[in-house]
């Protein structure tokens, strides 16, 4: 066993290193990436830089943030999510969550909407895919104004130009199919409510157009049913061949290929937009799937939680609250907390989706510098 966990150890040693390598590779080229788009992010806790903390004050303490910040920022990951990632490759800061009043005027990047818990339904409740559009549109008034005014803060505003060549990215509904589940709709009627998430993200992107935006990254979802939260709560367990519970995942599939369809259609809609979807599911199953090939060797268990092997997730203990307990750093592990990704893992997810190789239509993500 000693022999196998240090095979494992040096073969995540070594995969890190590849990372590492590739996302020099992206960065070397964003070098030439002399001006980084304005970022816009719309999502859920997959891409919340610390929106749900400085929105309600809700305190995310460490052991979160510990891997690559050295202290709790918001995000549910010990490190850095794919966001972050990849705004990193094109060599731009780190968005700030929109609620975030102690970073004063820092948005000259873009601001992140993405809340903790977001879904696109019910509308009109915080913070639900609308209400954040909701708070970009005030966002973009609130800067406009103040960028024709003598005011000296308007040197740090975004301009009508940068609003317009800004990428708009969006990366929702998981919680929508999870929460759907979780109040006990059976698979049918679960299904029967995808096209109404994927109506509210298409009316997203159609007002963001209408505003102007031309450039568009969308993220489908990934797979629900290897989420160590969802093995250790649910009863029914009718498995896949990789320990992952078959209803979720099948749910998510049909969500990811009613959004390609979506935003297939959208590109013969609006023909002068660039709308790139993004298939993080297939990157985040094979990671799981063939998780010995990188190095880790419990893809279905959380590094923090309770109640250890085989999912360490306890509802009534989660990560970073009393009792609980994490893995030492530098562990092989997928999954944070049960339900985000570690450092390690999101910054392979990252270098998948920088490959091209998972985005239609194929689109290097230093495309959307501006020219």
């Amino acid at each position: 066993m000693a022999t196998l966990s240090l095979h494992s150890h040096t073969f995540l040693l070594l995969n890190l290193l590849l990372v590492i390598l590739n996302l020099r590779q992206h960065l070397a080229v964003a070098g030439g990436c002399q001006y980084p788009p304005v970022i816009f992010n719309f999502g859920d806790s997959n891409s919340d830089t610390g929106g749900l903390a400085a929105g309600l004050g809700y305190t995310i303490g460490i052991p979160n943030g510990r891997s690559f910040f050295r202290r709790s920022t918001g995000r549910l990951s010990d490190g850095r999510l794919v966001i972050d990632f990849l705004c990193e490759s094109l060599n731009t800061s780190l968005l700030n969550p929109y609620l975030d009043s102690m970073v004063g005027s820092k948005f000259q990047n873009g601001a992140n909407f993405a809340i903790v818990g977001s879904t696109t339904l019910p509308r009109y409740v915080p913070f639900v895919l609308n209400i954040q559009l909701m708070q970009f549109l005030h966002f973009k008034s609130r800067a406009l104004d103040l960028a024709s005014t003598s005011d000296p803060l308007k040197e740090m505003m975004i301009t009508e130009s940068g609003f317009r060549n800004a990428l708009y990215m969006i990366d929702i509904g998981q919680n929508d199919i999870a929460d759907s589940f979780s109040k006990g709709l059976s698979y049918s009627q679960v299904v029967k409510h995808i096209p109404n998430v994927i109506s509210e993200i298409k009316s997203t992107i159609k007002t963001l157009y209408d505003e102007g935006g031309r450039k568009f990254w969308v993220h489908n979802t990934g797979p629900l049913g290897c989420l160590p939260q969802k093995l250790s709560m649910v009863h029914s367990k009718a498995f896949d061949k990789h320990g992952c519970l078959s209803s979720y995942n099948s749910a998510a599939k049909l969500f990811n290929e009613g959004l390609d369809h979506m935003c297939r259609e959208m590109r013969t809609e609006l023909r002068d937009a660039d709308i790139v979807y993004v298939d993080i599911y297939a990157i985040k199953y094979d990671l799981i799937a063939n998780s010995t090939n990188y190095g880790f060797e419990k893809p279905l268990m959380a590094c923090c939680g309770y109640g250890g092997p085989p999912y360490n997730y306890n509802v009534n203990i989660t990560c970073g609250n009393g009792g609980s307990n994490s893995c030492d750093e530098g562990s092989q592990f997928i999954s944070w907390d049960g339900i985000h990704y570690t450092d390690t893992a999101n910054a392979i997810v990252a270098m998948k989706v920088l490959s091209m190789q998972y985005s239609t239509p194929p689109t290097p993500f230093h495309f959307f510098c501006s020219r």
